[in-house]
């Protein structure tokens, strides 16, 4: 069994286990020739001794030596050590599965998911072209770096017009999780079965669960064969519900035709969603807009500095809302002093009225106090001439009114010996003549 420290073919140290696969085991390696950092896959012990999983391991090796792609891994060598083991070496890609990101985080956003999309539809195409079919895209076999590039890696079950042995092994090959309706029926199948499985792909990412599962494989199979997927959350936007549809159609003749099709597709539907308002935090304010138009029915122009013209008029109406509060304050201050229930009121100038009052008069606070006329108290007296007071509503003033005179005597010092009140009070005011 090979660990951490075996040196294979001479020249490739393992430093360190990564994953494992149906195949093999994948680990971290350093080229002692070239002092580099590579990945080298290791058939598993159990099938060394196997012809048929050596001949789809070498062709592994060739399918992806053919490739030139960014968005699949490199092949380096291959080699075999004396006790039979077969290795791999390929490029060492610093990402993360992307099962590991699914069950780590539970979903992906709709943006990433459809730029992982089109990328792997991308590195498919490429595949495709050549005339190979993965027949085993899953998440695990598609690596996120940090810099969100995705990698499609593991050809182990790929089949070429070259290898067609592979299908010797096994009726069905590949996970069943993600595996197209034609390929679980055992049926012939072509690019459109990777197409599929990144449908079931995008699927998962987006929903936390791949669409199908099971007790075994093959319940699982049936699924993909027979039933149709729960349907994706309403949330989600139209554009990328309608592409994993369409690559998840039971008919290979309903989906992409081509995996650069739906990568097209995986792009068009992610800008439709950066673009949507309803998934884009809004920028503007949510306060209503109030808009100024001319008498033409257009919006007014924008004042100085760029604010619309609304803003100047409603600060205008607020100091002449302000202004008119303060005037009708005064005016009703102004009513009560004149208010002849008022201590100091006048009554209208073109009226004459005699009042006669028997007991307190009115405006006296206290009958104890009340002046009587002629009175003086302490040798004190004024004489107060009042000016004109405002006409009464509804009345024409007079034409020459004399002032107005009263004399009032200041009320006499509080003594111990109360002073018995007059029996009558009599005010007389006489205005306009």
């Amino acid at each position: 069994m090979l660990g951490p420290g075996d040196v294979l073919g001479d020249r490739y140290r393992l430093d360190e286990f990564v994953a494992s696969g149906g195949m093999g085991q994948v680990f971290r390696a350093t080229d002692k020739t070239l002092g580099r950092t590579v990945a080298v896959k290791v058939l598993l012990p159990g099938h060394v001794s196997n012809e048929e999983f050596g001949r789809r391991f070498r062709s592994e090796a060739r399918i992806m030596a053919s490739f030139g792609h960014p968005g699949v891994v490199g092949v380096y060598d291959y080699g075999e050590t004396p006790e039979g083991t077969l290795f791999l070496v390929m490029a060492f890609v610093d990402g993360r599965p992307l099962g590991e990101r699914i069950n780590a985080e539970g979903t992906l956003s709709v943006g990433e998911t459809l730029g992982i999309v089109a990328q792997a539809a991308d590195a498919l195409h490429a595949a495709h072209e050549k005339g190979i079919i993965h027949r085993d895209v899953k998440p695990n076999n598609l690596l996120v770096g940090a810099n969100g590039a995705v990698t499609l890696v593991d050809f182990g079950v790929a089949r070429s017009a070259a290898v067609t042995s592979v299908t010797k092994v096994s009726a069905v090959i590949g996970t069943a999780l993600y595996m197209s309706p034609e390929q679980a029926s055992g049926k012939p199948i072509s690019p459109s079965a990777d197409i599929y499985a990144l449908g079931v792909v995008a699927y998962h990412c987006l929903t936390g669960a791949p669409p199908f599962t099971g007790n075994s494989p093959l319940e699982i199979a049936i699924k993909h064969l027979q039933d149709e997927p729960p349907p994706l959350p309403e949330t989600l936007p139209a554009a990328t519900r309608a592409l994993i549809e369409r690559a998840m159609s039971k008919d290979p003749q309903d989906r992409y035709p081509t995996a650069a099709a739906m990568a097209s597709a995986a792009r068009a539907a992610r800008d439709a969603t950066s673009e949507d308002p309803a998934l884009v935090p809004a920028m503007r304010s949510s306060a209503p807009t109030t808009i100024i138009t001319t008498p033409g029915g257009t919006p007014a122009d924008d004042g100085p500095g760029g604010r619309p013209l609304w803003v100047p008029i409603l600060a205008t109406a607020a100091v002449i809302a302000l202004v008119a509060g303060v005037v009708l304050a005064v005016i009703a201050l102004t009513r009560n002093v004149l208010d002849p229930s008022y201590p100091d009121a006048h009554t209208s100038p073109s009226t004459t009225a005699t009042i006669s009052t028997t007991g307190k008069a009115p405006g006296v606070p206290n009958a104890s106090h009340a002046p009587t006329p002629g009175a003086s108290a302490g040798g004190n007296s004024a004489t107060n001439t009042a000016p004109p007071s405002s006409p009464a509503p509804g009345t024409q003033p007079a034409s020459s009114a004399p002032p107005v005179t009263r004399t009032t005597t200041p009320p006499a010092p509080t003594t111990d010996v109360p002073t018995p009140p007059p029996a009558s009070v009599e005010a007389t005011a006489v205005v306009g003549g």
